[in-house]
């Protein structure tokens, strides 16, 4: 089941990509929060999405809003793909116990083991103010989320 505009976000504790460990918790009532999942690292469509947003990051990380890109896949992978591909948010690894996070949040698909390209945007008090979910095949569309940013400020 996912997570419905206007609920609780789940909370979530996971590593990013210098095994520093990151939770939604620390972001509440001081930033909103865009949390994105995203399928594999390394693949074509994630690399254009995360690149895109990468080119427009002050949109996506400043005074109040920060960004949380979350997958399946493990610290060292992320690290590796960050390093390549110079993405300097937080790339968090939802690998073990394995999707866990993206179970939470409904957009964990079973048959092939990762993530949706689920995204949800968090308000200081935790609530899910805006999302979308896209097959794995579809990328989001970056107006949407500078749409959703413009409408929460």
């Amino acid at each position: 089941m996912s997570v419905e505009v206007g609920q609780s976000a789940p909370e979530f504790e996971l590593q990013d990509q210098h095994g520093q460990p990151v939770r939604l918790a620390d972001f509440q009532g001081v930033k909103n929060v865009l949390v994105v999942f995203y399928p594999l690292a390394f693949s074509g469509v994630c690399t254009n999405e995360l690149c895109d947003i990468k080119e427009d990051i002050g949109a996506f990380v400043n005074d109040s809003t920060q960004l949380l890109a979350i997958s399946v896949d493990s610290v060292f992978t992320h690290r590796a793909w960050a390093d390549q591909e110079s993405l300097e948010f937080p790339l968090l690894s939802d690998f073990w116990p394995h999707g866990e996070v993206a179970r939470a949040y409904g957009v964990f698909d079973e048959e092939k083991g990762i993530a949706l390209r689920g995204s949800f945007l968090v308000d200081t008090d935790g609530i899910v103010r805006w999302k979308v979910v896209n097959p794995i095949s579809q990328p989001r569309d970056l107006d949407d989320y500078h749409k959703a940013l413009a409408e929460l400020s």
